[in-house]
């Protein structure tokens, strides 16, 4: 079984003490391949860093809402440059996060905008983040030249929601979350969702599945999600992990080989 862990955050501090040991257990647990979501300009380097270590990982950059009031044209530009390097497979997480209220609404559209129209400069696919923002997102994403290309991150809506991303030409990103007894519009959503549209992801060190619920994540965990996952589709786990491998490969262009 070859998986992929499309988006995690394995260069941050919580890592600092094991991150050799995470990823060997990940490579143990049969994750082969990370898409690392460097989420701030402080960040950034260190995951390019990281992801030239270490085989079968890509990056993506972005500016993630909470730090939208640090985006302008200086930082643009770096972002332009750097996402030139050849392991940056696409911009992210972007979006909009209207629960911690750390930046305004106008200030959130204003990044996510000019980082949508960056993306397509650049011909890379977007991650996004919403919390408390969905229909604001989709409106934006409607009214932004659809479709795109892209995930979105940490998708935890109803069939319907599901439909609207697809409809843009999103894929979905089902994380630990889709474990929980608390979450049935997600689990629901999980079960009609097309197979050539879903990936996989941990969120890691956040959102770690049942039943390691409560502990930090990490990619080894993604077994657990996928369990879950073939158990709600009536699939077998390889099925799950040989769709969800083949459309990460392709989105994210992670050099593993899937025959």
């Amino acid at each position: 079984m070859i998986l992929v862990d499309t988006h995690c955050h394995l260069d941050l501090p919580d890592f600092d003490n094991d991150r050799p040991l995470v990823i060997e257990r990940a490579r143990d647990a049969g994750v082969q391949g990370f898409v690392l979501i460097a989420f701030s300009p402080t960040r950034w380097e260190a995951a390019l860093t990281l992801a030239e270590a270490t085989p079968g990982m890509v990056v993506a950059l972005g500016i993630h809402p909470n730090e939208a009031d640090r985006y302008d044209t200086q930082v643009e530009q770096r972002l332009r440059q750097l996402a030139r390097h050849p392991l940056v497979r696409a911009i992210g997480e972007i979006g909009l996060d209207f629960h911690w209220k750390t930046t305004d609404a106008k200030t959130q559209e204003r990044a996510f905008r000019r980082q949508i129209a960056l993306a397509r400069e650049l011909n890379l696919p977007i991650v996004l983040h919403q919390r408390e923002a969905l229909h604001e997102l989709l409106a934006i994403l409607e009214d932004a030249d659809p479709p795109h290309r892209g995930v979105m991150h940490c998708f935890t809506g109803d069939p319907a929601d599901a439909t609207r991303f697809l409809e843009l030409g999103l894929h979905l990103g089902i994380g630990g979350i889709v474990t929980y007894r608390s979450a049935p519009d997600l689990r629901h959503a999980v079960q009609i969702l097309p197979a050539d549209r879903m990936v996989l992801e941990t969120d890691a060190p956040y959102l770690a599945p049942v039943p390691y619920r409560g502990r930090r994540n990490e990619p080894a965990f993604l077994r657990a999600t996928v369990a879950t996952i073939a158990e709600l589709r009536r699939q077998t786990e390889d099925e799950v992990a040989r769709a969800t491998t083949r459309n990460a490969v392709a989105l994210f262009r992670i050099p593993l080989s899937i025959e």
